[in-house]
């Protein structure tokens, strides 16, 4: 089924450019405008970090990205190829299956719930993609499978199910699962929101090594000290659009737009308020023994 939009030599980045660039991309459900023109552009092996109240198309931009929503309108590309769409006869079509297939294994995604197999261990959930999907042999998938769980420090926890791991521990196995399939770009949504406070440093560290060699990420988050201290470049959205971007120390330190301040300061009293609760709680605890 076509595009009614015509394509052009336009269309095409020119070589060199960013990993991913995404050019006035729109998405709509029903009569409820989700993203209203996004322009953003990620180079390789940079990290990005995107923040904003829920409900301002975070989430959204990445399911684009990944293909698990359609654009309705504007243009995606990832390493300079339009995702989802494709120019035959001087038109826009949309991919067939196999070949949006083939798109999305390139990019990893890892979400705030773990998604693994409940009747998987943590090994099986981690070979299930490269067998299945790009047809590698199980002794080199195994093989791979137990480098990369060791890499996220589950060597030994290999053999157990998800209901025998923390849920930073599943957490980590998806991050494995996801990068056992080679991507050039990962991106994470929320992949902390969902875990107790004390779990979440082991998954940040398992993200900032990844960040260390390299690897090209966009990444969804409230943790303001991993954007401080791992992001190239921080990305503010609200109702729909970028409002503000720049270096972490530029958004998160000296924000200029009021809908930034805004939002950097209600996440301030919110963390405030997390830390005197808990610390009210420890003393509790320690006046009863």
């Amino acid at each position: 089924m076509s595009t009614p939009a015509q394509a052009s030599p336009t269309d095409a980045p020119a070589t060199g450019e960013p990993l991913v660039r995404a050019v006035n991309a729109t998405k709509s459900f029903g009569h409820n405008e989700v993203l209203k023109g996004i322009d953003l552009e990620v180079a390789r092996g940079e990290v990005v970090c995107l923040l904003g109240p829920s409900g301002s198309g975070k989430t959204t931009f990445l399911r684009l990205i990944n293909q698990m929503e359609v654009l309705t309108g504007g243009r995606i590309w990832v390493d300079g190829e339009l995702i989802g769409i494709e120019e035959r006869r001087g038109r826009l079509h949309r991919r067939k299956p196999a070949d949006i297939a083939r798109q999305r294994a390139e990019i990893g995604m890892v979400f705030q719930r773990f998604n693994l197999f409940p009747h998987r261990t943590a090994l099986g959930n981690v070979m299930e993609a490269p067998v299945h999907v790009k047809r590698i042999p199980r002794a080199q998938a195994r093989e791979r499978a137990l480098s990369l769980l060791d890499q996220v420090g589950l060597a030994d926890r290999v053999d157990y199910y998800p209901a025998q791991l923390s849920g930073g521990q599943q957490q980590r196995v998806a991050i494995a699962r996801a990068l056992a399939m080679d991507p050039q770009l990962m991106l994470f949504d929320e992949p902390t929101s969902a875990l107790d406070p004390e779990l979440v440093g082991e998954v940040l560290n398992v993200m900032k090594a990844l960040a260390a060699d390299g690897m090209t990420m966009i990444v969804v988050t409230h943790e303001m000290g991993f954007a401080r201290d791992v992001a190239d470049r921080v990305v503010f959205m609200d109702d729909g659009l970028v409002v503000e971007q720049g270096s972490p120390r530029q958004v998160l330190a000296h924000p200029r737009q009021e809908r930034t301040k805004a939002f950097l300061a209600r996440v301030r009293h919110e963390a405030q308020a997390r830390d005197s609760l808990a610390a009210a709680q420890v003393e509790g605890l320690i006046a009863d023994d």
